[in-house]
């Protein structure tokens, strides 16, 4: 099996010689945005990846792998020493697999398959080719999670995005917002449905628990994430990124402080 491990730069871009492979990245890590002729599959082992491309922002803890389809412009920042696992699916094979850039959860299978695929050299002939058969149509057959952070184009709505954007913690009703930017509540909770996919309270939801998975990886305590990005107490907090992240803030920060750093 083809394999290459590579040690990267705070920020940069890498050109990848072998079909699947993995890397450690620090905190931080910024891959420029760059697009490929194949698509790929990608999972954070240890820490998270996010995966961001003109459809949104789409973070990956290590319970979820992320697919981005041929063509596809992104770029990806890791959040805590990451452990990126990925694998090249040549364009052909892509016919099955979502249209769009998306993420799904990682069940025991494709676990293992993507371990078989970047852990060893493969010599068996044809063993590469049937594992990564394996491991599409198990994530074919998954179904996709809400870690997706759509971003609008609409001039109004991204006024309101960008100033959430820039203060996640604050509690400014979208009646509040929209006098700031010029439009009423109506027009911006329409936007918000039409242009999003969700509404509102969702949107908010979904931001401040992508920047809830960097401040407990920075090692701020749960209490202190929640006040910080707006939550009334913690438990509600709690229920919140459970929700989205699938599994609760202190059993992710556990994780994290299990991780080889």
């Amino acid at each position: 099996m083809p394999e290459t491990r590579q040690d990267l730069p705070l920020r940069g871009s890498f050109r990848l010689a072998t079909p699947a492979g993995w890397g450690r990245l620090p905190h931080g890590f910024l891959l420029d945005r760059h697009q490929h002729t194949d698509g790929l599959l990608l999972w954070a082992a240890t820490g998270a990846l996010a995966t961001t491309t003109a459809r949104g922002t789409w973070v990956a803890p290590a319970n979820r792998v992320t697919w981005t389809p041929p063509g596809f412009e992104h770029a990806h920042r890791s959040i805590g020493t990451t452990d990126v696992r990925l694998v090249m699916v040549p364009r052909e094979l892509c016919g099955d697999l979502p249209a769009h850039p998306s993420v799904c959860t990682v069940n025991l299978l494709l676990r293992e398959t993507f371990l078989a695929l970047t852990d060893r050299p493969e010599t068996r002939p044809g063993a590469y080719e049937r594992i990564r058969a394996v491991l599409l149509d198990e994530f074919a057959e998954t179904s996709e999670p809400s870690l997706h952070l759509p971003e609008p184009t609409d001039d109004r709505l991204r006024a309101v995005t960008d100033r959430l954007h820039a203060d996640p913690g604050q509690n400014a009703t979208l009646a509040v917002l929209g006098r700031a930017v010029g439009a009423s509540e109506r027009t911006l909770s329409r936007l918000f449905n039409a242009e999003l996919g969700m509404s509102f309270h969702r949107w908010r939801t979904m931001l401040r628990v992508h920047h809830a998975l960097m401040h407990l990886t920075d090692g701020r305590s749960v209490t202190e994430t929640a006040t910080r990005c707006g939550w009334s107490n913690p438990s509600s907090f709690i229920d919140a990124f459970t929700e989205v992240v699938g599994q609760t803030p202190g059993r992710y920060q556990a994780e994290l402080r299990s991780q080889p750093r």
